[in-house]
């Protein structure tokens, strides 16, 4: 495993996108066990960009114009869905001192269509995982898969750690509603604003 996969995977991880918005907004509605969940389904949402790209569907997804265009319009339809729920406080900012917890199922698949509703994750994979593999080697396709779950320990880890963060944080927000007017409106426009830039996002 060279470092420069490592290094670039950690910064692909690292920056904050919907994966990282809805799993924050898991933990501070719900606590730090419905962050790990949230944190799970986002990482599961993966799994069906790997498989596209180790199989050559995304160099499909990446000719055919129409496909690509259903699959991000879905996105951006989930997006701001997403936002207008967090606004009408019932989506994933809905911050109550009752941690009853939200059905696991329930938040493992809004974290899955989070992430399985971005063509742009299926071609990123199509792109960054064969730069890793040696042209010719006879275990190509055990590599990539090697290369891919290691992207996806490191989406586990990484969302987890924003999630307990906002989970930390869970209590002074609850008791001040102004900041958490403030900041459900924040989450609302960052899903917008992915929304928006997933919308206007070319092959």
């Amino acid at each position: 495993m060279s470092l420069e996969f490592l290094l670039t995977s950690l910064i692909v991880v690292v920056t904050p996108g919907a994966g990282v918005l809805y799993t924050m907004a898991a933990g501070l509605s719900r606590g730090g066990r419905a962050s790990v969940v949230a944190a799970f389904g986002c990482t599961l949402g993966i799994v069906p960009h790997m498989v596209a790209a180790i199989t050559g569907l995304a160099a499909l997804l990446h000719a055919s114009a129409v496909a690509f265009q259903v699959i991000k319009y879905l996105g951006v339809a989930y997006l701001l869905y997403m936002a207008w729920s967090t606004l009408r406080e019932q989506g994933a900012l809905r911050v109550e001192r009752d941690t009853a917890p939200r059905p696991a199922l329930r938040v493992i698949a809004s974290g899955v269509l989070v992430n399985i509703l971005n063509p742009k994750l299926t071609i990123f994979f199509l792109a960054f995982l064969p730069q890793f593999v040696t042209a010719g080697e006879p275990s190509a396709l055990l590599r990539m898969v090697e290369l891919s779950a290691v992207f996806m320990l490191m989406t586990f880890v990484v969302f987890i750690g924003y999630g307990l963060f906002a989970a930390a944080i869970r209590n002074h927000v609850i008791s001040r509603p102004k900041v958490l007017s403030w900041m459900r409106r924040t989450f609302a426009a960052a899903f917008v604003a992915l929304g928006a830039r997933l919308a206007l996002a070319d092959r």
